[in-house]
């Protein structure tokens, strides 16, 4: 075990990577890759199908010893221990943070409060994987006995953006006769553009919500059974037919309409952000089927045991942590670039913002005092090419370090001419254009004018890292989401905070129930707030009522 310290910044090995940094801080990666040809060749680790390039980023063998050393002395290897294990590590809500027993294989065994919850797990996954069949082949029918072709899954948080990316990020495999729709956002638009095209008969609604008391999914949830009701002229009995819940708040889904039978659960020791494979990925195995839902599981284990077994200078996840506490700690760089180039990851970033700001967004360690040093960056980014005509411009010339992830794979799931061999041309160029940029000189020697040459100037020296696979396979979509869990989880652990609650979002929803009954009262109501939020509440009955 690692000794006790009071603060991370008192750590030898953080002391140490201070001081390292004003000795290096001004050495350029053209500088580090002409001293050593092999450097492409060597800041390389490849695993589980996954190839990482992080020579780009600004290191030297003796940053990456010390890193590695910072996180023995964060007693890394313990925490990642203790995780796997089933320990209590969310300390605020006194719960285990166990995701990767969802994705165990059949006869392993993770005890929580001396209960094998791998078996529970399993026990799920078959009736996920039963009532999909079901839906998928016809067998399940509306309240008139028309099949079902639209599936709405409403949810918020990690009950939506996990689906809607591994939807979008597999919709290749995906049944095509079989129309997906999410809702997420309390503003009704969401809701009515979801079902203004859509046949209630045929449409299935999975409520996903583990209390069965979220504010903006139970008024959607509210919204879709009166919308359900106006075609079978208030039937109650039609909502058991075309709607599921994913809860474990038996009373509130029967009081709603839902046959339990028809609940899919799941646990307190899964996080809403770390959920997309427990029953919350409902929709997703709708959509692509149990074999491929079960085969993205695999590839999910396959990064877990990755993770969990192999020493820390060749681990995948911990090695991007590393350089993100570097870049983030170190350097100062205050957000990270997630850039996709496959269109089918379109949502990858969006998914990964909830994943990495919800959990490491925290300014007290886990005993209650508050850091010293910067915690989660801002995760952001779109698929390439797009942003290179859009935010590049910022990456490349602009006054801010901007760290990116590069993410390509060598296949193209659709074949069509020279399009793949350009879009990953674009990825090496980019990531080659950040690392060493173009010199006054060279623009110079172009044949540029004087006046231009400052304006045509790249400074480079921006870090990326360039992540590599074969083909965007749902085994694949598991491995990279596991990439970045973990890689959370290694930032979390160093950083001694807790990376598994989620206070900060909670007391927004407190005031806004206080403010709901002001907004909607007939009469004025009498208001306590600052005198902002006084007026503008205000106002707003004003610009409601008007004509």
């Amino acid at each position: 075990m690692a000794t006790k310290i009071k603060s991370l910044t008192q750590c030898a090995a953080w002391k140490a990577l201070a001081t390292h940094h004003k000795q290096i801080q001004k050495l350029h990666l053209r500088k580090l890759f002409a001293k050593d040809p092999k450097r492409g060749q060597r800041f390389i680790a490849e695993a589980a199908g996954l190839f990482l390039d992080y020579s780009k980023n600004r290191i030297t063998d003796k940053t990456l010893k010390l890193l590695l050393q910072l996180a023995k002395e964060s007693n890394l290897r313990g925490k990642i221990d203790a995780m796997f294990s089933g320990k209590k590590i969310n300390v605020t809500e006194n719960r285990a943070v166990l995701h990767v027993a969802l994705r165990e294989p059949k006869g392993a065994s993770i005890l929580v409060d001396g209960k094998n919850v791998v078996s529970e797990v399993h026990a799920v996954l078959d009736k996920m994987a039963e009532f999909s069949n079901r839906v998928r082949s016809g067998e399940w029918k509306g309240f008139t006995g028309k099949h079902i072709k639209n599936i709405i899954n409403i949810g918020i948080g990690g009950s939506d953006l996990g689906p809607v990316m591994a939807y979008e990020a597999l919709k290749h495999y995906s049944e095509r006769n079989l129309t997906f729709r999410f809702v997420s956002n309390v503003d009704g638009i969401d809701f009515v553009e979801a079902t203004h095209d859509l046949d209630p008969t045929e449409t299935l609604f999975i409520i996903s919500s583990k209390t069965f008391t979220t504010l903006e999914t139970m008024t959607n949830a509210r919204s879709a059974r009166d919308w359900l009701l106006a075609k079978f002229s208030g039937d109650v009995k039609a909502v058991a037919k075309h709607f599921v819940a994913v809860s474990t708040n038996a009373e509130k889904v029967s009081a709603f309409g839902i046959d339990t039978a028809n609940m899919f659960v799941f646990w307190d020791w899964v996080g809403g952000r770390y959920s997309m494979d427990s029953a919350i990925g409902l929709s997703t195995m709708l959509a692509i089927g149990p074999t491929n839902y079960r085969a993205m599981l695999t590839g999910f284990h396959e990064l877990d045991e990755h993770f969990r077994t192999t020493s820390f200078e060749n681990n995948l996840p911990v090695l991007m942590a590393l350089l993100s506490i570097w870049n983030t700690d170190f350097l100062g760089a205050e957000t990270v670039a997630v850039l996709p180039y496959e269109q089918y990851l379109k949502r990858f970033p969006a998914y990964l913002q909830q994943l990495t700001m919800e959990s490491n967004g925290k300014h007290v360690t886990l005993d209650g005092k508050k850091v010293d040093y910067q915690t989660s960056p801002v995760y952001w980014g779109e698929p390439g090419t797009n942003g290179q005509h859009s935010f590049y411009q910022l990456i490349h010339q602009g006054t801010r370090l901007i760290p990116c992830d590069f993410i390509a794979f060598g296949q193209a799931l659709t074949k069509l001419g020279r399009h793949h061999d350009i879009l990953m041309a674009n990825v090496f160029a980019q990531a080659e254009a950040l690392a060493f940029g173009k010199t006054a000189e060279e623009v110079k020697a172009e044949g540029t004018a004087d006046s231009l040459v400052p304006h045509r100037v790249f400074e480079g020296n921006r870090p990326s890292n360039t992540i590599l696979a074969e083909k965007l396979t749902p085994e694949m979509l598991g491995k990279l989401v596991a990439l970045y869990e973990h890689s959370v989880f290694t930032q979390g652990a160093i950083w001694n905070i807790d990376s598994f609650d989620q206070w900060g979002v909670e007391l927004g929803k407190v005031l806004a129930q206080r403010i709901v009954p002001e907004l909607e009262s007939k009469t004025v109501p009498k208001l306590k707030h600052d005198s902002s939020t006084n007026n503008l509440i205000r106002c707003y009955r004003k610009l409601k009522s008007a004509k």
